[in-house]
């Protein structure tokens, strides 16, 4: 099992050791140990993935390519097809639109196994500016047959999918951030990851917000932000795997509060908000609905906790998101028998 360090306090000695970065290179090293059949692919990036403990302890299952990606994934599948299992690292932009023809015919086409670790998301690497910036993944990715895809909320919840993904016969892409996340998980017994499955962090029944990635956390902390001025109860479901996406807690949280909120750092088209829509809509039940992230737009540039505050996606823009969304009607009536 692969030392999970994490805990509520957060510093610059923290930035550099608990982050989902992190804590994925010293878990593909600890399952490495026992798993034989686990290699790992790079496009360059071995220091910017944070894979480097991999790569020290087992350097003749570690293959860095260079600064080609499509290269990457189509080694990737030749190394699945021979058996093994490849960890596939590079920037997230990278790994799905410059090498996602690779990504589509030669290893989901295929159904092989390879994990892609998709790091540098959404817009946490902002000061690099749009070309690094990875806000249309989900849709890209959810749109692709036989992928999984898992966004985590911390390193703990990071680890915990590295692992799961040994038993998942098919690709799967996991999507962390740059590297400077907030643990939001104390401990795996705490986080009960599974894939395909919603994990509720709070009780609410005033309204629900369903989110991923680092989301998760902020909407925790707007919940108590509004319970405690505003008197609301806030349900706060973290939606780690959007692709297969737990369709029972979206339907239990719709039918309990008749408010849902998604929030998600990618574009509002294609994204989470998207998935849990078609799911409210097959259901045939009403409910006031509101998708909140990045409006159809290409983020600015600057730091990422200053591009998470101009969007409103840290704990105090989702409060103000919250604020604005309880004004919204919805039909009363609670007899869904004739719909």
């Amino acid at each position: 099992m692969a030392e999970i360090v994490t805990g509520t306090t957060w510093n610059a000695y923290d930035a550099a050791t608990m982050t989902p970065r992190e804590i994925y290179g010293r878990t593909l090293m600890e399952l490495a140990k026992t798993h034989p059949e686990i290699v790992a692919v790079v496009a360059d990036m071995e220091k910017s993935t944070s894979i480097s403990p991999f790569s020290a302890a087992y350097p003749e299952r570690f293959f860095n390519v260079g600064i080609a990606e499509q290269d990457m994934v189509g080694v990737c599948a030749g190394l699945a097809k021979s058996g093994l299992m490849p960890f596939c690292s590079t920037m997230g932009i990278f790994m799905c639109m410059r090498a996602g023809e690779q990504l589509r015919t030669d290893v989901a086409y295929q159904n092989l196994p390879v994990r892609f670790i998709a790091t540098h998301s959404g817009i946490s690497f902002g000061q690099a500016g749009t070309t690094h910036h990875c806000t249309e993944d989900f849709s890209i990715i959810k749109a692709i047959p036989n992928m999984t895809l898992v966004c985590p909320a911390d390193g703990t919840e990071t680890s915990m999918a590295v692992r799961a993904s040994l038993n998942l016969p098919g690709p799967m892409y996991i999507r962390i951030g740059r590297g400077f996340e907030p643990p939001v998980y104390d401990n795996e017994a705490e986080c009960k990851f599974e894939i395909g499955k919603g994990h509720q962090m709070t009780e609410g029944t005033d309204l629900t917000i369903i989110t991923c990635g680092i989301g998760v956390r902020q909407s925790i902390n707007a919940a108590k932000t509004l319970k405690e001025q505003d008197g609301l109860s806030i349900r706060v479901i973290n939606m780690h795997t959007i692709k297969p996406i737990d369709k029972d807690i979206i339907i239990k949280a719709l039918t309990e509060t008749r408010r849902i909120l998604t929030i998600e750092e990618h574009n509002v088209i294609g994204g989470l908000g998207d998935s849990v829509a078609s799911v409210i809509a097959e259901s045939g039940k009403g409910c006031a609905f509101r998708k909140h992230g990045l409006y159809d737009t290409f983020a600015t540039i600057g730091y990422a906790e200053d591009l998470y505050s101009y969007y409103k996606l840290d704990a105090n823009g989702i409060v103000d998101v919250v604020r604005e969304f309880m004004g919204k009607e919805y039909e009363p009536d609670e007899d869904w028998a004739d719909e």
